[in-house]
């Protein structure tokens, strides 16, 4: 129930999704293997095509190309291009040759009018209530309301109409590749085995440290003159640490950065995730030694290695707390408002508060989530398992204690912890993690390969050299 993926703005503003006007969505599609016989005769125009006749400007009207039954329009191709290219420009994206731009954008085109047409076929449907939903959640993540968002989208220069329809055609064909692809997608044991011991290997050969520093800052835009002052202060501070100064004291005194007053502990850090001058320097060292001085754009750097496990030892002895929880969840719907869900918990609350009823039986009386059957419990959470709304709700909690009404993308819920334990990350949790790996590498190739088929069977005509 707690999905943490759901469609974000920044995705669906750069997708290059299906565009077109209303009345080519609505218009009846000629038979798919006829298409130059459709295409010639009036009565059997595929849809979005405008006559020449009728336009002012019959090239960009025109044909562009069709795909099985369907067509997609000069017009349609030109007002793709534009925006695509105003936000290569926004993005600061160099940009590459028109002709090759064009070509790039219709072939995308090709292919998303072909999977829509699939999902037609399929029966795949997405109305206005669900879409509606959909742009809610959007806003909400952009913590805007829906209003604040088509403001941002028409000042970009889309308009409202035309971005709910490619987001209506992004979940159309998100739903169709999880029925064609992700659905198929199959993680035998052997494979968990194997990505298992791969992990196990990788860890053993990379390293944790434990770092100390002292950081002599250099002031942005210093001149030579206070750049020689500032080396000279770090020489110091390596001389009293070579005749014996404590790091931590030493840290205290001249260090420049942030944990200066904790002694300079900077904690555990992955090598990897170290800059290499640093971890270059620091390989070298054994636990309580200090390197020699390092300049680097923000100034002097003097490291101490505090100490140093594998990355293997370090996922071995990290513990992970757990989670045992109930919630009840009221949605939002055209007959209940946010308003009355609130109103509602915050009553229920009272009743568990003086114990007038148990969190069991309201979850099962009210709650509207599958979790209402089992008395909205909701089992061993691990971190991360839940919206970050949720769980930073839940963590505020003491075993017992019931949260008042808490907002999330799903509605409002009441949660309640019932007790709390700290283990090591369990076997099977680790196989998990491990299938959802898997999956997640085999989608992209199962993804790529779908949309392959898609344009392979498609109808695809040309209607001008500049296109192909």
């Amino acid at each position: 129930m707690f999905s943490k993926h759901p469609i974000s703005l920044a995705a669906l503003l750069c997708a290059l999704a299906a565009a077109g006007a209303a009345s080519a969505q609505d218009a009846k599609p000629a038979a798919q293997d006829k298409p130059a016989a459709a295409a010639s005769a009036p009565a059997e125009q595929p849809k979005g095509f405008v006559p020449p006749g009728q336009s002012k400007n019959p090239e960009i009207d025109s044909i562009a190309v069709i795909v099985n039954d369907d067509v997609i329009t000069r017009r349609e191709l030109a007002e793709r291009v534009t925006v695509i290219t105003q936000r290569m420009k926004g993005q600061n994206v160099q940009l590459p040759d028109p002709a090759a731009l064009q070509r790039q954008i219709l072939e995308r085109m090709i292919v998303e009018r072909a999977q829509l047409q699939m999902a037609k076929e399929m029966g795949v449907r997405v109305d206005d209530t669900m879409l509606d939903r959909a742009i809610a959640r959007i806003a909400e993540q952009q913590k805007m309301t829906v209003q604040q968002l088509r403001d941002q989208i028409e000042k970009e220069g889309t308009s409202f109409a035309t971005f709910r329809e490619e987001i209506r055609d992004e979940i159309i064909s998100t739903r169709l590749r999880e029925h064609e692809v992700d659905a198929k997608i199959q993680i035998s044991e052997a494979e968990v085995d194997s990505f298992l011991a791969a992990q196990e290997a990788a860890a053993a050969e990379q390293h944790e440290l434990n770092i100390a520093q002292i950081l002599v800052r250099i002031p942005e835009n210093a001149t030579p003159d206070v750049i020689a002052q500032r080396q000279k202060r770090a020489e110091e501070v390596m001389r009293q640490l070579r005749t014996g100064g404590d790091f931590a004291k030493v840290a205290a005194t001249y260090s420049d950065a942030s944990d200066a007053l904790q002694g300079g502990a900077v904690g555990w850090r992955q090598s990897d995730r170290i800059p290499p001058v640093f971890a270059e320097a620091l390989d070298k060292l054994q636990p309580g030694q200090v390197t020699q001085i390092i300049k680097s754009v923000t100034g002097f750097h003097i490291l101490k290695l505090v100490d140093k496990r594998s990355l293997a030892q370090a996922q071995a002895e990290a513990a992970v707390e757990q989670t045992h929880a109930r919630h009840i969840l009221l949605k939002v719907t055209p007959t209940t408002s946010a308003a009355d869900a609130k109103r509602k918990l915050a009553e229920m609350k009272e009743k568990l508060d003086s114990k007038a009823a148990s969190f069991e039986e309201l979850a099962r009386l009210y709650s509207n989530d599958e979790s209402s059957k089992k008395g909205g419990d909701l089992g061993w959470l691990y971190p991360g398992d839940t919206l970050p709304e949720f769980e930073k709700a839940m963590n505020a909690l003491k075993p017992g204690e019931v949260s008042g009404p808490v907002e999330t993308a799903f509605g409002y819920h009441l949660i309640q912890v019932v007790e709390r334990k700290s283990e090591d990350m369990s076997k099977e949790k680790k196989r998990n993690e491990a299938r959802m790996a898997l999956r997640e590498r085999k989608m992209v190739e199962a993804a790529e390969d779908f949309q392959r088929e898609v344009r392979d069977r498609a109808y695809v005509e040309y209607r001008g050299d500049d296109l192909k």
